[in-house]
């Protein structure tokens, strides 16, 4: 991808979709019942500090709904609201390798026998996937694209056990030595503005994320929302969040060391008034991604400037 020349001047999840599938790809968020490691009393309990997992979407989240039942439900927005005739089953909620390897098989299998299910994407953790459990994602692989997003946060591991992530950045390096030249697609979350670390040590983690042979990228800045252990820190001993401007600094010099090849699925957090309580910066993700890319274009810059190769 030649970022210079793309009118967004990053490598946006549009273009690479198009670009894929030759049209509209509409992404059905799913939820299968999955539980967590870092809930269940496995690698801790109550989740991440900054987890109030409902507040992702708040609108997917059916686990007593059978999984065919979601999939037509999603199929039929996609196609009214958005003109899409093709689609990527999303599960989302929680951690969705955390279950046997046959209970995985069945669930992955049920949805990529539609026709119009183009593709597979399956959000964890690195802590909760095996050779097994990738073995399968590669086998699914050979068919259908599969994409393995993996919830990555911080390169550090003091961050790590201050969010309570219950998982160390070398659990991450191990479960992508295990996927890496698999015919996987992995996308990496990662998140943006946390206290305890400084911006050098934030754009820094673009240049690990080039390093270690990511496909995709998903950026969050850290919010605070209600009910989460991070909001009573919050409340007690406020921390400095970024302004909107600020935060669109930022992510132009993270882009500008992200290689070009990497394909930016996400540019912010987003979460509904009723569970945000801070930053309120009242724009939409749409508007951050065109205010990214007015700021590289006076810069006169792209996403990749910067990043050493792979």
């Amino acid at each position: 991808m030649n970022t210079a020349l793309h009118p967004k001047r990053f490598y946006d999840y549009n273009t690479f979709l198009h670009e894929k599938f030759g049209g509209k790809v509409y992404k059905i968020c799913l939820d299968a019942g999955f539980t967590c490691p870092n809930r269940d009393g496995k690698r801790g309990v109550g989740g991440c500090i900054y987890c109030n997992n409902a507040s992702f979407s708040p609108g997917a989240r059916l686990a007593d709904t059978p999984i065919h039942e979601q999939i037509a439900a999603g199929m039929a927005v996609g196609r009214n609201r958005f003109k899409a005739e093709k689609f990527i089953a999303y599960f989302q909620a929680f951690t969705n390798t955390y279950a046997p390897l046959e209970r995985l098989r069945e669930l992955y299998s049920q949805v990529l026998v539609y026709p119009e299910v183009v593709g597979l994407a399956i959000g964890t953790r690195p802590d909760a996937v095996d050779t097994d459990k990738i073995a399968l994602l590669a086998e699914l692989a050979q068919n259908k694209f599969v994409s393995l997003e993996y919830g990555v946060q911080s390169m550090h591991d003091a961050t790590l056990a201050w969010i309570r992530r219950g998982h160390t950045y070398g659990d991450f390096v191990a479960a992508m030595d295990w996927t890496r030249g698999r015919g996987i697609h992995v996308c990496a979350h990662v998140m943006l503005g946390f206290p305890c670390e400084t911006r050098a040590g934030m754009v820094c983690l673009a240049d690990e994320m080039t390093r270690v042979g990511i496909a995709a990228i998903k950026i969050h800045n850290l919010i605070v929302t209600r009910d989460t252990p991070l909001a009573q820190i919050y409340a007690q001993e406020p921390f400095p969040l970024f302004a909107y401007d600020e935060y669109v600094e930022l992510v132009c010099d993270f882009l500008e060391h992200l290689s070009p090849v990497i394909v930016v699925e996400r540019l912010c957090a987003t979460t509904p008034d009723e569970y945000l309580i801070a930053p309120r910066w009242h724009k939409s993700p749409g508007q951050l991604s065109q205010d990214v890319s007015k700021c590289l274009l006076a810069r006169n810059s792209y996403q990749g400037r910067l990043a050493y190769s792979q």
